[in-house]
């Protein structure tokens, strides 16, 4: 396995996959929390609307700790920085937050749980790379 700090080694061509996919997954919870709260009649559902109307501020929190803190992690993977791992840490906080809020609820837990899974992958694979090198 090559690592950064090796002599001529060089970052594996999966590293560059695995963070674009990062970013397109993490982009799209950017956008649509911006779109959520900017310009919600145009981009949501009259029920999707009503049951944002009913969020608590403390869910908007977990939610925004959620989306940032991964999109800044997909960022931070694309400049290979030991610091993705971490900024995915903090955003598994929200996105369990957001998990447990919607099974309190008794709403669909089942997209929360798979956002905590990918979330959970993406501090796996951003620790993983750090102990090989590859982030720094």
């Amino acid at each position: 396995m090559t690592t950064v700090d090796a002599p001529g080694a060089r970052t594996p061509w999966w590293f560059w996959l695995v963070a674009a996919i990062s970013l397109l997954w993490n982009g799209f919870g950017a956008f649509d929390y911006t779109m959520s709260h900017v310009a919600p009649d145009s981009y949501m559902t009259a029920a999707q609307k009503a049951l944002l109307a009913t969020y608590p501020g403390w869910m908007h929190g977990v939610w925004a700790v959620g989306v940032w803190g991964s999109a800044l992690g997909a960022v931070l993977l694309l400049l290979r920085s030991k610091w993705a791992f971490h900024a995915f840490a903090v955003s598994i906080l929200g996105a369990l937050g957001s998990f447990a809020y919607s099974a309190a609820r008794g709403l669909d837990p089942i997209f929360p749980a798979v956002i905590c899974a990918i979330c959970a992958g993406f501090i796996w694979f951003a620790r993983t790379m750090t102990k090989r090198g590859v982030l720094r």
